[in-house]
């Protein structure tokens, strides 16, 4: 007779059986798609945030262009601008030249060619040149193209300037070219 409980018990585990597993599958799968819902709700919110940032890279990207175009052009507009001031300061001489080269009397040719050197003077203090000193020698300003031998003038002393030199700020625009003493 134990014998037949425990078959019949089985029987009713074995009958019982799917139904649990059923019950069991039907929890796992909506499990499983509560997980998958939650999953897909991340990632949307993932690609909403990708998206933004792409949109954001963009016009960062467009900014920059912009901003690079602008530049350059201000760039060009500073050269073009320096060009024409530099010219507009120059005009004045190009002016006595040809006032001077109009006349046939030496002491108004002697004249304009005066005003020729002022006007030309003034034009280079406008664009803040500088004519370079030439007392002593040095190699960051001058070209020292003779050099002599001479008691009467110190170590390093300019004797004669053959040419003149200019400089803006530190920047030399040419060397004076001079004779040196050593």
């Amino acid at each position: 007779m134990e014998e037949n409980k425990t078959v019949a018990a089985e029987e009713t585990v074995e009958k019982a059986t799917p139904k649990a597993d059923a019950k069991a599958e039907k929890k796992k799968i909506k499990s499983l798609e509560v997980e998958v819902s939650r999953l897909q709700k991340q990632l949307e919110e993932k690609q909403e945030e990708c998206d933004s940032l792409n949109d954001r890279y963009a016009r960062m990207m467009a900014e920059y262009d912009n901003f690079r175009k602008r530049s350059a052009k201000e760039k060009e507009g500073v050269y073009a601008d320096a060009y024409s001031d530099c010219i507009a300061n120059l005009l004045p001489i190009l002016d006595n030249l040809e006032r001077a080269s109009g006349s046939d009397n030496m002491e108004a040719v002697r004249k304009g060619l005066e005003m020729t050197v002022k006007a030309f003077d003034d034009a280079m203090e406008k664009m803040g040149i500088k004519e370079i000193e030439c007392k002593t020698f040095d190699p960051n300003l001058h070209n020292a193209v003779m050099h002599i031998e001479d008691e009467q003038y110190g170590e390093g002393e300019i004797v004669e300037v053959f040419q003149k030199g200019y400089i803006k700020g530190d920047k030399v625009i040419r060397y004076a070219m001079v004779q040196v003493a050593n």
